[in-house]
């Protein structure tokens, strides 16, 4: 179910339990990575939603949200946080993909209390973006995005999946997709990791060449009882390519945090 709530001024859309929420469930609330939407976690929202509250944003011009998208992590925070005062969400489990993932990292620097935990999925501390893909979302567009897809997947993967994301991407603003890959790139929390004290799950697949798992496992030994999960026959996208595998990691990890 999309649920649309207005934050400043702006429509923002939310899928959502089809149920509605149930009052003493914790809350998983999803954020998507770079030129996606909230359907990048399809695979996880009827599994999980069966014993959690679950909830998948669209970023502002993402998916069914208004306005245009932006070009730094800080001010998606922003907006992630207004949503769920909006939705009247708290204190809940963000998990984060990619762009997602540095959005979950850095909402736990700014506004650690009022969350439960994070779940960085594909993430690094740093992010960069070669700059020929930054111009070539631009001006070599579908040569970018089918260089970009084929390295998302596990080599197993690419068949299935290559062509499904090379014409998704394709139908996204180039310049957002670019603003989006600009924010990731302009991400530096390497100093600050350690600052971080909610609980944390790193979630990376075994063959990710987008944001390899040594990103995740130098982040998960900077803060302190941070847990890490490798998940192998998976590439940047574990929740397509191993969508079982994923929802069985979160459930163990939501489970057993306690409520704060």
């Amino acid at each position: 179910m999309i649920r649309n709530l207005t934050v400043d001024g702006r429509k923002i859309a939310l899928r959502v339990n089809d149920s509605g929420w149930t009052e003493g469930r914790k809350t998983l609330f999803f954020i998507h990575g770079s030129g996606c939407d909230h359907h990048l976690w399809d695979g996880q929202y009827g599994p999980l939603g069966e014993e959690f509250n679950v909830a998948g944003i669209d970023l502002p011009g993402h998916g069914a949200s208004d306005g245009a998208g932006e070009e730094s992590v800080d001010t998606y925070v922003e907006w992630v946080r207004k949503t769920l005062n909006a939705a009247g969400l708290k204190r809940p489990v963000l998990v984060g993909h990619s762009l997602g993932a540095a959005i979950s990292l850095t909402f736990a620097l700014r506004y650690g209390k009022e969350l439960l935990a994070i779940v960085p999925v594909g993430g690094g501390a740093t992010m960069p973006v070669n700059p020929q893909i930054l111009e070539g979302i631009m001006t070599n567009r579908r040569a970018t995005i089918g260089f970009i897809a084929k390295f998302s997947f596990a080599r197993e993967n690419r068949s299935k999946f290559e062509e499904e994301v090379t014409e998704a991407l394709m139908k996204v603003d180039p310049a957002l997709v670019r603003g989006d890959f600009l924010a990731c790139s302009r991400l530096d929390l390497t100093a600050e990791l350690e600052r971080i004290a909610v609980p944390a799950l790193f979630v990376c697949g075994e063959e990710d060449k987008m944001t390899p798992p040594e990103f995740s496992r130098f982040m998960a030994g900077r803060i302190p009882g941070a847990e890490l999960r490798l998940v192998p026959g998976a590439g940047h996208f574990v929740m397509w390519e191993t969508a079982g595998a994923l929802n069985e990691v979160l459930g163990d990890f939501t489970r057993r945090l306690p409520e704060r």
